[in-house]
């Protein structure tokens, strides 16, 4: 399904929250039984989001108005861990369709208006929002490999020309990259200083602006976007987050919002999916290495042993403080979104849950013993997914200092020495 943008007669609408993660519960045993698969080659696991996409949870952030099951943050946050007890990878790759659709949809029209939104701008965000429910996926194509995820670092550009824009340079981690139908792309306002226009040309620039204007595009796939198989990791292997390169001509309605420059100031304020929303991911995959322990040791008739039932106990009580948090900070997101309280149970539920994923993972592959490293194993896999929870953006480091700041009583967005963004 997944690549293309026909409508999908069988793709079942939810009709509540409660549907959609009931549909996700049912995901879970399908997702594993694929996922050593997925894994092993390392491909985009096209039988999962074909299962997904059938299943409604595409549409899962659309509003009621438009015939959706009008997710709050914490449903997603419930969805996106219960779709990471099946599959990592997977769930991964929907969070980062889930962030667009859901950004769209919860970004209140008072705001976007305050922001100088259009009338367009809202005809082409339901246009968006109702091709999810048709089983359109969206990907995200922000961050680059020497800027990372710091928006205010990135080289990909776009120039105003007759009809839309023009958009070129390379973004990398792109999960689902040659499988979503259109990438939601950061980009900086080019410069008449700058080099001619390729994907691959050297960025000059007389100074770093010091407040460079930065917009988000939807770019649909097709001609001008190339993707560039550059994905064999460690873990989170079946994401298939290649890089993506842009020399590609977008009408005017691809600018999401229809107001250059507005990135950066959305990243500071409402932070939650760009950063929480991928700690719900992690403490799913935390929660299914318990399981996958248990299940290991049981078989094994290890589970006697005092030490191991003492590991495993450990990581329940872990898993269960980290999925406290992420629905503490989801509740919080859905009651006060951008309220500074709010912002800082985000980056703990980011910290908190990468952490734990990572501390969770070992310590029960341990406690399972050799027969579980061997490839095939999910704790193997398990602990290779969970490890990248503390890499993703916000890294962990940069979760705890963001909260180190506010602790003291300074502003954690600007009295960093580098840019949060």
């Amino acid at each position: 399904m997944t690549g293309d943008t026909r409508a999908h007669p069988a793709i079942r609408r939810l009709d509540s929250a409660a549907s959609a993660i009931s549909a996700a519960r049912a995901l879970v045993a399908p997702l594993a039984g694929r996922a050593d698969e997925h894994d092993r080659a390392g491909l985009f696991p096209v039988a999962d989001f074909d299962d997904i996409a059938s299943s409604g949870l595409l549409g899962v952030m659309v509003p009621t108005r438009l015939g959706g099951p009008g997710a709050t943050f914490a449903d997603y946050a419930s969805v996106a861990s219960t779709l990471g007890e099946g599959n990592g990878a997977t769930a991964l790759v929907f969070n980062m369709h889930a962030s667009v659709t859901g950004a769209l949809a919860q970004t209140p029209d008072a705001l976007a208006r305050a922001l100088g939104a259009p009338d367009s701008y809202f005809v082409a965000r339901d246009d968006i929002l109702t091709g999810a429910l048709d089983g359109r996926l969206y990907g995200v194509a922000m961050s680059e490999r020497r800027a990372g995820s710091r928006l205010s670092q990135i080289t990909t550009r776009y120039r105003r020309v007759d009809g839309g824009f023009h958009i070129t340079g390379a973004k990398a981690f792109v999960s689902g990259a040659g499988h979503a139908d259109a990438y939601l792309v950061a980009a900086r306002e080019a410069t008449s200083l700058e080099a001619p226009d390729a994907p691959d040309a050297p960025v000059r620039r007389a100074a770093a602006p010091d407040n460079p204007r930065i917009s988000y595009f939807l770019v649909p796939s097709g001609a001008g976007v190339t993707v560039e198989q550059s994905w064999d990791a460690l873990g989170m292997r079946a994401t298939g987050s290649h890089d993506l390169l842009l020399d590609v001509m977008v009408g005017p309605q691809a600018l999401l919002g229809g107001v250059e420059g507005v990135a950066l100031l959305l990243a500071q304020v409402m932070p939650q999916w760009l950063v929480a929303s991928y700690a719900a991911v992690y403490v799913g995959v935390a929660r299914a290495a318990v399981d996958a322990a248990v299940a290991h040791t049981t078989e094994r008739d290890t589970r006697r042993i005092p030490a191991v039932r003492a590991r495993i106990g450990r990581a329940d009580a872990a898993v269960a403080a980290a999925e406290l948090c992420v629905a503490e900070a989801a509740r919080r997101v859905d009651v006060a979104p951008g309220d500074p309280a709010t912002n800082r149970w985000v980056f703990r539920a980011k910290l908190i849950a990468g952490e734990t994923a990572a501390h969770v993972a070992s310590s029960l592959l341990e406690a399972a013993g050799t027969s579980a490293a061997r490839r095939g194993q999910p704790l193997e896999r398990l602990f290779r997914d969970a490890h990248c929870g503390s890499l993703q953006p916000a890294t962990s480091d940069v979760c705890a200092d963001w909260l180190g700041l506010a602790a003291t009583g300074q502003d954690p967005d600007h009295a960093a020495e580098t840019p949060r963004w």
